[in-house]
């Protein structure tokens, strides 16, 4: 009897990943959902979790940003900026946080974080920046883009929680 409830709950765990895991990443101990981003510039985007899923597409951009929404063994389940979920291999991921503007218009970039602050550049929808910090209570956050680093309202962006703080 012992090995048929076994058999029922490793079942239901493969069916349901975020159910059996009550929101605890019980494979790394982390809380999901979370952020990350992808390590290659190529990524294969599968069905399930396993390389026997077929591949649904494949994500060509390095470090665009993404939210971890479950986890089984060694496959992550994911959401992209455009509400996409679907399974990578754990090992194409980083914990490194970067954003990716998601504005369709161009966005500010601002000296300080401020609305009426200095605006030193304008950035293009799809445009990857990384973290440097996002302060409590701000609506803005400090990201450091290929040769500018500067203040982007939060609103414009995909990859940082809207109340999280980042130091």
């Amino acid at each position: 009897m012992k090995i048929f409830l076994n058999a029922v709950l490793a079942l239901f765990m493969f069916i349901n990943p975020v159910s059996a895991q009550n929101n605890t990443d019980e494979d790394s101990g982390r809380i999901l959902p979370r952020m990350a981003s992808l390590r290659s510039k190529l990524v294969n985007a599968r069905s399930g979790p396993g390389s026997r899923y077929p591949i649904e597409w494949v994500y060509k951009q390095k470090n665009a940003p993404v939210e971890i929404i479950a986890e089984f063994d060694l496959w992550r389940q994911i959401r992209d900026w455009e509400g996409s979920e679907t399974w990578v291999y754990k090992p194409m991921l980083s914990s490194q946080r970067w954003i990716k503007m998601t504005n369709q218009q161009t966005s500010n970039i601002y000296a300080k974080p401020e609305i009426n602050a200095k605006i030193i550049a304008k950035v293009e929808d799809q445009v990857i920046g990384k973290v440097e910090k996002c302060p409590e209570g701000k609506d803005f956050c400090l990201i450091k883009f290929t040769s500018i680093e500067g203040w982007v309202k939060r609103d414009d962006f995909f990859g940082v929680y809207p109340d999280e703080v980042i130091n």
